[in-house]
């Protein structure tokens, strides 16, 4: 699992396949770098509605995984987002079920972030026997 933060520069239309697939691309301005990096996301099939409830120019924080994939001898990497919520939102929207929290509101989260599960006392180094 990866993670990214930054501002939405640019959501694209759903596109359809005749196969059946459907996916969104968005692209997402880094802006906690020394040099600002575009980096071009994507999510499919049902998923694709999650961008509906963001705007161009909105902080998010993005969930993804890093897919790659072969075809014709080229090599091709794919980030596919699987959550994307507001940055300044606590609440998780990947599930469809919510959307962003309106801005003046603070949203009660369903699921931990990551700082809350992680503890120092995880990563010992003495065997467990």
């Amino acid at each position: 699992m990866y993670e990214a933060a930054g501002k939405i520069k640019v959501i694209n239309d759903t596109q359809s396949f005749p196969s059946g697939f459907t996916k969104r691309e968005f692209v997402l301005t880094t802006a906690h770098d020394k040099f600002p990096q575009d980096l071009k996301f994507e999510i499919v099939k049902d998923k694709c509605s999650l961008l509906d409830a963001y705007q161009v120019g909105q902080d998010v924080q993005v969930s993804f995984d890093i897919r790659g994939n072969e075809y014709n001898g080229k090599y091709f990497v794919n980030l596919s987002c699987w959550k994307i919520q507001a940055a300044n939102a606590s609440a998780e929207s990947s599930s469809g079920a919510s959307a962003p929290a309106p801005r003046g509101q603070a949203a009660k989260s369903a699921e931990p972030d990551m700082a809350e599960l992680r503890n120092e006392d995880d990563f010992d180094d003495d065997p467990p026997f």
